[in-house]
């Protein structure tokens, strides 16, 4: 049976399964340019508030662009996971305040509530249509259309894309992908 010929749920779960069993640790010169891209790209934009991602392990490591945001002025806020079923919620983070563990192994800053004006949103894989997959918990999905001002950012490496992701109406195509290779911009049509 061909994957896309499968139920929506069951093609998304089988991919996930097979992204994630096959990543590796990112390697620390993979690491630094997705750091650098992001960088360079989000300060073009000059947003004030920027959410990020405090990562969990497999993950790319946003904590040097979080530092290095701050530094230059940027309000870095991070999502604290909720209750299952809840949207996100972003929590003012800086480098100086302690951090709580959260829900799946996750970290969040207490500090004040802030609406972002930029997301920054991970991916299990992406296809170049703007289709993004996470790991299922549906998050980003309830959050994003209460940020609907926000730009949204996707990033990941290169090795997490897929041809084609199989999207349900609820899923939110990115408009932006970033990974250590490039800046893909995804055209509208």
């Amino acid at each position: 049976m061909a994957l896309l010929s499968l139920p929506s749920d069951q093609t998304k779960a089988m991919i996930r399964q097979e992204v994630l069993a096959r990543r590796r640790s990112v390697l620390p010169r993979q690491n630094r340019q997705l750091v650098s891209n992001l960088l360079a790209y989000l300060c073009r934009m000059q947003p004030a508030v920027i959410a990020a991602t405090w990562p969990l392990p497999g993950e790319a490591d946003l904590r040097p662009l979080c530092r290095q945001l701050g530094w230059a002025g940027y309000r870095v806020v991070l999502p604290e996971t909720p209750p299952r079923g809840q949207p996100l919620v972003f929590r003012e983070w800086r480098h100086d305040r302690p951090m709580r563990k959260g829900r799946f192994g996750t970290q969040h800053p207490t500090g004040r509530r802030w609406a972002p004006d930029v997301i920054l949103v991970p991916l299990v894989a992406f296809d170049r249509q703007g289709g993004r997959l996470g790991y299922g918990g549906g998050y980003y999905d309830r959050t994003l259309p209460l940020h609907s001002q926000a730009a949204l950012v996707g990033y990941g490496l290169s090795s997490q894309e897929r041809e084609a992701l199989p999207m349900d109406e609820h899923d939110h195509r990115l408009p932006v992908i970033v990974t250590e290779r490039e800046v893909i911009h995804i055209s509208k049509e």
